[in-house]
């Protein structure tokens, strides 16, 4: 592997100093690929409009393409946050307006690019910010395979469109994942199920553990409380996650919420160590996680 450094006419802004990543980095075999700590791009999902596309720039690398607003990493930056500062630089989507849905990783060993994929939650227009985009549109997902597309897009696409509609659900037992630490959860249940609650927000999930393909996902959490747990309050400790009140038995709930899920045709993943709840919802279709696992998960 060699890292070239960029020439004129190179991906990047032409104002302001240089991140280190800024370089190509080339393979034994010749080929090239930009940016020195791997690079990503954002897919951006709006439910009524399609994805955002960018027409790149004829002088840039493929130009007269389309393909993801996105760019090098920076060096110690991760892929999710370059993934959103490149669209913020290159299309002026604004901080806030999307919920990551997953990540998909090409990784060549030499180099590595991530596509996030999320959902837009708050409408905005793409604003040109920079001087690599031509155009900048939504393009309806069944229209994007006509469009002349990046090399590295074109081949992906067929993948994440595939995926695009997956939206999986995890079903947490709270009262079993509290009780799976002695902490003096019994002196203050509701205070344990929101400290709990609160650490769920953006939960990252690795593709694997749902059974899905694909390289990490952030899927939608229902957080079934019963008892002296329903007492707290969700808002004091961030909405992100659904709190759902078992009027009676926190099993009942559970395999109804999951079932519910299940209808909808969602992947569904129930974390309890109970046996007799896990073999319930395994009998409705769900996969099962241990409090553990998710324990590990959340640190």
């Amino acid at each position: 592997m060699t890292i070239v450094p960029p020439s004129a006419g190179e991906p990047r802004r032409p104002e302001g100093p240089r991140d280190p990543g800024d370089a190509w980095v080339v393979a034994p075999t010749g080929e090239r690929y930009w940016g020195r700590f791997g690079a990503a791009g954002l897919l951006a999902r709006d439910a009524e409009r399609g994805v955002l596309l960018q027409h790149r720039v004829s002088w840039s690398h493929f130009g007269g393409t389309w393909g993801l607003p996105g760019g090098a990493l920076h060096e110690g930056e991760s892929a999710i946050d370059g993934a959103q500062r490149e669209a913020t630089e290159e299309a002026g989507v604004p901080e806030g307006a999307l919920r990551p849905r997953f990540t998909s990783v090409l990784d060549l060993g030499i180099w590595s690019y991530t596509t996030l994929v999320a959902d837009v939650t708050v409408p905005f227009e793409p604003v040109i910010s920079d001087p690599e985009s031509v155009a900048l549109e939504w393009v309806a997902v069944e229209d994007v395979a006509n469009r002349p597309l990046h090399p590295g897009f074109g081949d992906a696409w067929p993948r994440l469109r595939s995926l695009l509609e997956v939206q999986p659900a995890v079903v947490v037992d709270a009262a079993n994942v509290v009780g799976s630490v002695p902490d003096g959860w019994w002196r203050d249940r509701a205070g344990a199920a929101a400290r709990l609650h609160g650490s769920l927000a953006g939960l990252a999930v690795p593709a694997a553990d749902l059974g899905l393909d694909g390289d990490v996902w952030f899927p939608d959490v229902s957080f079934v409380v019963e008892g002296q747990a329903k007492a707290f309050d969700p808002d004091a400790e961030g909405g992100a996650v659904r709190v759902v009140r078992a009027p009676g038995e926190g099993d009942e709930e559970i395999v109804a919420e999951a079932s519910r899920l299940i209808d909808d045709g969602r992947p569904v993943t129930v974390v309890t160590s109970d046996r007799e709840l896990r073999e319930r919802v395994e009998r409705a279709g769900a996969r099962v996680q241990g409090a553990g696992w998710l324990r590990g998960l959340i640190g």
